[in-house]
């Protein structure tokens, strides 16, 4: 059970004590708040608040989260489009729309589901019930490349490639408005959004973030690129192309809506279309390739046609 102490500062005094600890607590949405506050979770010097208590300065607040209760997942027979396969590992090319593991609202139909129903038993238990093989994830309209293990061993291994920054990602890209570099690289810190939890932002307290990318092709108020990951945060290309100025087409998130695309682009263009590591067992370096899939091509073909 997370537990958090914080002490109000001058500054921090008058504000409802549901709102303050959203702001302390990036996990917590304000309702989320209010059900601790309810439950008697919260306390405000050692005692027990409501949740239109206005702060003080040097208050104590003690905040505590008990741990979500994990649901049963179940096995469906979800299509996987399986690139390889063994005795530790499977690799796959996740369509656009499917969620990689379950959450609030999306508990059917996810990666997870798929491969639990394909793999059986034999996926690695690292991340519990509601992650089994899950090492890395990518956005639900993001199509592309995963890898999932099969035992913790594979799982340990993978993962430690993902902290050293070894493993090779590389995506696809269509960003808005032209971009006059041929390559540039983008080197700014990620973190929760100050004002919205559920957003990432550039942020001076965030964990460093780096993505390079390269022009593949410019349209006319348009470019194509490959963008690749130095490290792995959190909806880190999109964040990382909009503070420069480029966000990624179709990315109503962190770009706004792109009226012009609407019918052709449910969510952001971007396709993690290269994957390449070190294989757990036998040490070889292995590399997968996805070709862009038909959404992208076509539009692509209409950014062909637009002057």
């Amino acid at each position: 059970m997370p537990e958090y102490r914080i002490e109000t500062e001058p500054g921090q005094a008058g504000k409802r004590i549901d709102v303050f600890i959203t702001e302390q607590v990036g996990e917590l949405s304000r309702s989320a708040a209010q059900r601790l506050i309810d439950a008697g979770d919260v306390l405000v010097n050692r005692l027990p608040c409501k949740a239109n208590y206005k702060t003080r300065a040097s208050d104590e607040i003690y905040v505590s989260v008990p741990a979500p209760a994990e649901a049963e997942i179940a096995a469906e027979a979800v299509r996987l489009d399986v690139l390889y396969e063994d005795g530790d590992l499977i690799v796959v090319d996740k369509p656009k729309g499917m969620v990689v593991h379950p959450s609030a609202g999306h508990f059917r139909g996810t990666l997870v589901n798929a491969l639990m129903f394909h793999c059986g038993d034999s996926l690695s238990g690292i991340n519990g019930k509601l992650r089994p093989g899950i090492v890395h994830r990518i956005d639900k309209d993001t199509s592309g490349i995963l890898v999932a293990a099969k035992n913790d061993r594979a799982h340990s291994c993978l993962a430690k490639q993902l902290a050293d920054h070894s493993m090779v990602r590389r995506y696809y890209a269509v960003t808005q408005r032209c971009i006059k570099d041929d390559a540039g690289t983008v080197d700014r810190p990620l973190g929760r959004h100050p004002a919205d939890r559920k957003k990432i932002a550039v942020v001076g307290n965030g964990r460093r973030a780096v993505t390079h990318y390269k022009v593949i092709k410019r349209f006319s108020r348009h470019t194509l690129i490959e963008a690749t990951l130095e490290t792995g945060r959190t909806h880190q290309i999109r964040v990382h192309m909009a503070s420069v100025g480029y966000p990624i087409l179709g990315d109503t998130v962190y770009g706004g809506p792109s009226a012009q695309f609407r019918n052709r682009l449910d969510g952001q263009a971007l396709h993690a279309g290269v994957l390449g590591f070190v294989h757990p067992a036998n040490g070889e370096y292995m590399e997968f390739k996805s070709p862009l899939p038909g959404y992208f091509e076509e539009l692509l073909n209409v950014l062909e046609t637009l002057r």
